[in-house]
């Protein structure tokens, strides 16, 4: 299994090579040559599967046995989820009105990065400690990939984590998360600007090649391709436990409806519709409507501003992993895909070849969601259900509650009944507990676990980015002089 860059402009490289990776030096991003693709009997095979499992039946069919054996990879797998609250690390909550709810915020900050970043911390060791070798890791975060790629790594020697943070586009409890971790290898900037402006100076680190090779310097967005391939199984495990049967050919359809930001999430779900899983994926967003726009109209353009809403993590108007879905879209046409990015990357504004639009919008469904349709999820949940939606599943929720009820249709209309009878599981990304704010917009009571009611009582620590200074060459500096003192 080899990866190549989107834009054709790198060779081939193995797992462990796009595992150390951020950008592909091109600008493009990885992605496996090849996609899998697994047939019935397998899909049925795996059904019976636990969600730790299919991660690593998942991770096995991208990562050789060359490069990390079978048992090993299982041991890595097993020891990233030693920590997650869930003895399943994942919980299904089934809920009034067809409502299915994946719960993906088990882990140690309560959101569902915490998944694919606590393996590729695995991954990361397994390799750094064979070569004895270090790594620079830089990071840019709209919440919670902050947070969670900190925890995948604090107080580790072999590793510097920078982590670059939006100043007031955070909750106050993921800030709290990334500025209370004080270990020596822990590097946090409180930067005065929104998600897409802190990755202007991480874009500009990464195409300084010599930089990048001299610092070791990797990512752990969702530009790395391990944090991709671990989501994979969201989907996987999100179609299991919500079909009816397996029993039937062809195997029964799923609709997965995707919270959907830098947009990693909707693309491991086109992964996994590649490699032949039966689902429907609607990406659902929120005011920054990008990606909607993108499937609805083939309009891949900037809006004036990043508009702050209720669903802060998903205040992105740049989701550059749409960049793989096109990719995988096109054919992995490369070529194509270095035209269209580097338009993009110049004037912020792209019209979708029409061929490549109607390809998109036969893979996806869309729908964005205002504050207003947020709360009213989030109080209708809770009325019906007595359950707690955090703003970005309820964006996923808001999807669900304007699709048509079977039960209420007109008898003229029972012959499409069918449409109505696919199985939905709306993907949640986070707990409600790190949304104060928004659970009390909605008239709700916040239920605080005590681990994170005691940050606010904790010493912090963070450098602040003004506007007006050069970001990319203050954080330069920083990790210049950080890999002095080694």
């Amino acid at each position: 299994m080899e990866y190549v860059s989107t834009r054709g402009g790198t060779g081939a490289i193995d797992f462990e090579g796009a595992l150390f990776s951020g950008y592909a030096p091109d600008g493009g991003l990885f992605m496996p040559q090849r996609i899998p693709l697994l047939d019935g009997d397998t899909l049925r095979r795996w059904s019976c599967l636990s969600y730790r499992d299919l991660v690593k039946e998942l991770c096995s069919l991208f990562i050789t046995a060359e490069l990390i054996p079978r048992s090993t990879l299982n041991d890595l797998i097993d020891r990233a989820f030693s920590r997650f609250r869930h003895k399943d690390v994942v919980h299904l909550s089934r809920l009034k009105d067809g409502l299915n709810v994946l719960e993906l915020w088990h882990g140690v900050t309560y959101a569902f990065k915490d998944l694919s970043l606590s393996c590729t911390g695995q991954f990361l060791q397994y390799f750094l400690e064979k070569k004895q070798k270090h790594v620079t890791i830089l990071v840019g975060t709209s919440g919670d990939t902050g947070s969670s790629a900190i925890e995948s790594v604090r107080g580790q020697k072999n590793t510097d984590i920078f982590v670059l943070l939006p100043k007031g586009f955070c909750t106050q409890i993921q800030e709290l998360q990334m500025t209370t971790v004080i270990e020596d290898n822990v590097h946090v900037f409180a930067a005065h600007g929104n998600s897409d402006e802190i990755d202007e100076p991480i874009k500009e680190l990464f195409a300084d090649v010599d930089f990048a090779r001299k610092c070791n310097l990797m990512s752990l967005n969702s530009v790395n391709w391990s944090r991709i391939m671990v989501q994979i199984a969201h989907h996987f495990y999100a179609y299991f436990q919500c079909a009816p049967s397996l029993d039937t050919t062809p195997l029964p359809v799923v609709e997965i409806v995707v919270p959907t930001g830098g947009g990693g999430n909707i693309t491991a779900g086109c992964i996994a519709q590649k490699m032949g899983l039966p689902i429907r994926l609607v990406a659902v967003v929120n005011s920054n409507d990008i990606i909607h726009r993108t499937v609805q109209q083939g309009d891949f353009s900037l809006s004036e501003s990043v508009k702050a809403t209720l669903a802060s993590a998903m205040d992105i108007q740049e989701p550059y992993n749409v960049e793989r879905i096109l990719w995988l879209l096109s054919g992995a046409d490369s070529s194509l895909m270095k035209t269209l990015m580097e338009q993009f990357s110049v004037s912020k504004s792209l019209k979708l070849p029409e061929h490549l639009h109607k390809k998109l919008s036969e893979t996806l469904h869309s729908c964005s969601a205002s504050d207003e349709d947020i709360v009213r999820a989030m109080q209708r949940c809770w009325e019906e259900n007595r359950y707690l939606l955090c703003p970005h599943s309820a964006v996923a929720a808001h999807y669900h509650y304007l699709q048509p009820d079977r039960a209420c249709l007109p008898k003229k209309f029972t012959c499409f009944s069918f449409l109505f009878s696919t199985p939905r599981c709306c993907l949640a990304p986070a707990s409600a507990a790190k949304f104060q704010d928004a659970v009390l917009r909605a008239g709700l009571v916040p239920q605080l676990p005590p681990e994170i009611a005691a940050l606010t009582g904790m010493k912090t620590r963070s450098t602040p980015l003004e506007r007006g200074q050069d970001w990319a060459q203050v954080l330069r500096e920083q990790i210049e002089a950080t890999a002095q003192r080694r």
